[in-house]
């Protein structure tokens, strides 16, 4: 984060529209939340004309999206309010790359369905928080309540791109110190981001369960290619017939699609890599 949430100045007020709501005007009150976690969001259908704070989905205002002339990214996916508040605020929150690319990744998805109907899972989930027809249930409340889900959603997914930032020089080290390609972390952190564009073929750490953990590193991002995959022959295989086909003694585990294995030890769990590398 750029800044402490509590240095961000914000109107103590903001109005959206009332009514049905949508995943656009639920996440952002929730974004604004965010920012100041004081703010009173306010539903109606017309803006009064004294009101004085931010305006958001509703009024053609600079967070509205539904006049003549609304904004439209340059890669054509046209802004709806969520990505307004973003274009504005995000870079209180992330440095300019990173709050474009969460643009990219998260915003824009909810923002191209609100402007065009398409089908997306958070919107439609955000959805059934709106009163069904047969209900006698505040609307208002039903919003509160939907938004405070997605400053739930919101947070977490600002606190995980956090937490991966935060790991980059813990695992660049790690890259630095890495023997036959093999990548050893001595504690478990986020890696894909940061091993792409390396020589890297395996990355190792320490497993939850007890032993250690190997996984292989795909070819490119996005894609599930591996440079160097386990053998064919030890995928799905018990412990007792990992140890007999592999010789590791403690390799116990090896995914059906040989992308992971586990075993007791940091010897064995190298060990194993390098037979995969020597296989390959």
């Amino acid at each position: 984060m750029t800044q402490d949430n509590q240095d961000i100045k914000l109107p103590e007020r903001a109005f959206t529209h009332s009514g049905k709501f949508h995943c656009d005007d639920v996440f952002s009150a929730a974004l604004l939340t965010y920012l100041n976690p004081d703010i009173e969001i306010i539903r109606g259908y017309v803006v009064p004309e004294d009101f004085d704070g931010i305006v958001f989905d509703i009024g053609g205002g600079k967070f509205d999206h539904h006049q003549e002339g609304a904004l439209v990214r340059d890669n054509g996916i046209p802004y709806a309010a969520f990505g307004l508040l973003w274009k504005e605020f995000g870079t209180l929150i992330f440095s300019e790359e990173e709050a474009e690319n969460f643009d990219k990744t998260f915003i824009q998805p909810l923002d191209y369905s609100d402007n065009t109907g398409e089908k997306n899972d958070l919107a439609e989930i955000i959805s059934l928080f709106n009163p069904n027809w047969d209900e006698d249930v505040d609307s208002d409340i039903c919003f509160h309540e939907a938004k405070e889900v997605a400053l739930k959603i919101l947070s977490k997914k600002i606190n995980l791109i956090n937490s991966v930032n935060k790991a980059k020089d813990f695992v660049f080290e790690a890259i630095e110190k890495a023997q036959d390609k093999i990548c050893v972390l001595p504690t478990r952190a986020p890696w894909k981001n940061f091993v792409n564009g390396t020589d890297i073929e395996f990355v190792v750490y320490p497993s939850d369960r007890g032993g250690y953990n190997a996984q292989g590193v795909s070819t490119a991002v996005g894609t599930t290619q591996l440079k160097v995959p386990f053998p064919v022959e030890w995928r799905g295989k018990t412990a007792d017939e990992l140890k007999a086909i592999s010789g590791v003694e403690t390799l116990s585990f090896c995914h059906n699609s040989g992308f992971l294995i586990s075993a007791g030890t940091l010897e064995d769990v190298i060990e194993a890599c390098k037979i995969a590398q020597d296989s390959k």
